[in-house]
């Protein structure tokens, strides 16, 4: 997905579709999806580096090793605002989050992730 990768850890099939694990990482400077909302729920964990995440209204900065929870409906977004690399694992619930990863990467393919603010 240009500047964004991700790597499914647990999809829907081995957790009888309870939950989806993926993780993320992003360049530095790279902009995320853009706002979004789906009726999963959410959770974070910053690997390394510092994400930048859109939750009720309000961008905040999570350095390595903290937990953003983003309940299901809930506008949020996500992006690398850094002069480093920056990665995320992220847990949704209910799973199979992984059957619309075709759909994401040809919505990236055609809106390129772009520069992030800093």
């Amino acid at each position: 997905m240009g500047r964004i990768s991700a790597v499914f850890k647990a999809d829907g099939a081995e957790t009888a579709g309870g939950y989806s694990i993926s993780e993320w990482w992003l360049e530095p400077h790279t902009q995320g999806p853009g706002a979004h909302a789906h009726p999963e729920d959410d959770t974070f964990y910053v690997l390394e580096g510092v994400m930048s995440f859109f939750v009720n209204g309000a961008w905040i900065d999570a350095a390595k090793g903290s937990f953003v929870l983003v309940p299901g409906g809930s506008p949020h977004d996500f992006e690398n605002r850094s002069a480093v690399r920056a990665g995320i694992l992220n847990f949704s619930a209910p799973g199979n989050f992984e059957q619309h990863m075709p759909d994401i990467t040809q919505w990236f393919a055609e809106h390129p992730p772009g520069r992030a603010g800093s």
